[in-house]
């Protein structure tokens, strides 16, 4: 009996995929638990909307993630900071400082932890900070420290 997955069922197959199964375990399991649905040509002409559906979103999630890439490349993060010799910082500048400051300058709302820096910024001057705005964009925010007077 030929059946679409709902949930994923460990070793049977993964929710959206079509697959061949034995009558009983389809009756008495799959079906009575709703883990699948009888493969008829509604629930597959269904599945097939429902995976273009989800392509679109993914194509415009990607779209805006492109967008904001374009703007944060051209902004400048201007944060101050108390310092000794030689530009190094009295304690340091945080991805949530820095995500703070960009909400608060120019109201883009970026979550801290999408900005990938490895240690926090202990040094005056600018820093790139890579940010990861979607699983296959990466802008880069450039971050200028400047001397508290």
């Amino acid at each position: 009996m030929k059946v679409i997955f709902l949930k994923d069922v460990k070793g049977k197959g993964k929710k959206g995929e079509v697959k061949n199964v034995a009558d009983g375990y389809a009756h008495n399991f799959l079906l009575k638990n709703n883990y699948a649905i009888e493969a008829n040509t509604a629930a597959v002409s269904k599945l097939d909307g429902q995976k273009k559906k989800e392509q679109k979103e993914a194509a415009a999630e990607l779209e805006e993630a492109q967008k904001l890439k374009a703007t944060l490349e051209g902004l400048t993060i201007e944060l101050t900071a108390k310092s000794g010799e030689g530009g190094r910082l009295f304690g340091s500048i945080t991805t949530k400082q820095v995500a703070k400051e960009l909400e608060k300058t120019h109201g883009i709302k970026l979550d801290k932890r999408k900005m990938e820096l490895d240690d926090a910024i202990r040094a005056l001057g600018y820093t790139n900070v890579p940010v990861k705005v979607h699983p296959d964009v990466v802008a880069t925010l450039r971050v200028h420290v400047t001397e508290e007077a």
